[in-house]
């Protein structure tokens, strides 16, 4: 039994380690002022893309790295993954003006390849050995990634400015974030390994629940062929609009409020509630559902992303904060009830395409903010509209969810 408990948390540990380098994407906020002057002549849109690219090929490296994790080994498919994302940074920081289209094949394509290699291979992993707490254990796995920001928040900023200072520094700190990667996958993908067939059985039969029930697998092409699969898609994309606005332009949004000087701070606060929504509302969805916990999340993010022109001073700091904790549900609850909906053995190629929705929330978000915040240069309020299509979008994605059956065909053990 000892033995069982060590193996259940090896791959947990070893993944959250992972995750936390995973977020540095999380953060690009904080390259976007001065990659955006020096490598893009000032278009805010043009360098948010990069942010996006890198989100959008996430999902596509999900879907290869869980059929390769099916085939092969989730260890092997991790490692790789983390010497792609380690070779995207460490080429990013050669990219210069003239070919800045550059900068969005290595950070953005490559870095987005790498991480879904790592992705939603780390999440499947960990459900796997724990099936009984899906909810809690993905929120923990991904909550790290969230956390990931609050860590590399203070050292990318150090870094930037010990290699020149803001449109400067900016290319040399990716060398070093691409060592980082290359460690950290290589050592923790070594203790990643999915349990042994028998396992779920064996963790019901051991189970205090007089009845537990488990869901059928499903094939991602079956998947493919399944309503529930294009309403949690369609959500998704919808769902991560107000977020993903916010965390790209977190820190230009403080400075134009008049909190230059502070502005770092909004992206510490929203990588931290970013994290702790994750985890928070992972939990949450064990208690009341995966379905109601989404709702829940539509709603608070429909409101609050009305907010972003009233809140002035240091108040924008904490709509910045529950933006983010919000946000932060999405990522916890749409894999655990992916796993409800399709079973967990093909779970990190299913999550891969449910996250296509992502990728594509994921350009449109930053296409919408950077439109906006460039016509915004001299006034914050202009940027106002992008925020009310997120709300728009989220009230959509209310309706969507309206429509989903969560009740999966099931068997009882």
């Amino acid at each position: 039994m000892k033995k069982t408990a060590q193996n259940r948390l090896a791959p947990v540990i070893a993944s959250i380690a992972i995750q936390l380098c995973l977020g540095v994407a999380y953060i690009w906020s904080v390259f976007q002022t001065g990659i955006a002057n020096s490598i893009f002549g000032g278009d805010n849109a043009a360098a948010g893309l990069t942010f996006s690219l890198l989100l959008a090929t996430l999902t596509i490296g999900s879907v290869i790295g869980g059929k390769l994790a099916a085939k092969y080994s989730t260890r092997a498919v991790v490692i790789t993954g983390g010497v792609i994302l380690s070779i995207g940074f460490f080429l990013a920081s050669f990219v210069t003006a003239d070919a800045a289209w550059v900068l969005w094949v290595t950070y953005g394509v490559m870095g987005g390849v790498g991480m879904g290699f790592t992705y939603s291979t780390t999440i499947a992993c960990s459900q796997k050995w724990f099936p009984e707490k899906k909810g809690f254990v993905t929120g923990l796995i991904v909550s790290a990634l969230g956390f990931g920001g609050v860590i590399f928040t203070p050292i990318v900023e150090k870094l930037i400015q010990n290699f020149g200072g803001t449109e400067v520094g900016e290319l040399n700190t990716f060398k070093v974030l691409s060592v980082i990667f290359l460690v950290v996958c290589t050592i923790g993908g070594l203790f990643l390994k999915n349990p042994p067939e028998d396992f779920f059985k064996s963790q019901v039969a051991s189970s205090t629940e007089s009845k537990v029930v488990e869901t059928a697998e499903y094939t991602p092409s079956q998947v493919l062929r399944k309503p529930q699969f294009y309403i949690i898609t369609f959500t998704l994309m919808l769902a991560c609009m107000g977020g993903l606005m916010m965390i790209g332009f977190a820190k230009p949004i403080a400075v134009a409020k008049g909190l230059a000087e502070t502005a770092t701070i909004g992206v510490l606060i929203i990588s931290m509630c970013n994290s702790m929504g994750r985890l928070f509302w992972g939990m949450i969805s064990d208690k009341i559902g995966r379905k109601n916990t989404i709702l829940t999340l539509l709603a608070g993010t429909a409101v609050l992303s009305l907010f972003v022109n009233l809140a002035s001073g240091y108040f924008i700091f904490a709509l910045i904060g529950l933006i983010g904790f919000f946000y932060g549900g999405f990522l916890s609850t749409f894999p655990a009830l992916t796993a409800d909906l399709f079973g967990a053995k093909n779970m990190a190629t299913n999550y891969g395409m449910v996250l296509i929705g992502f990728g594509a929330g994921a350009i449109a978000s930053s296409t919408v903010a950077g439109y906006y915040k460039n016509i915004a240069s001299q006034n914050i309020e202009l940027m106002f509209p992008a925020f009310l299509i997120a709300s728009v979008c989220a009230c959509a994605g209310i309706v969507l969810m309206l429509f989903l059956k969560t009740k999966p065909k099931q068997k009882e053990n």
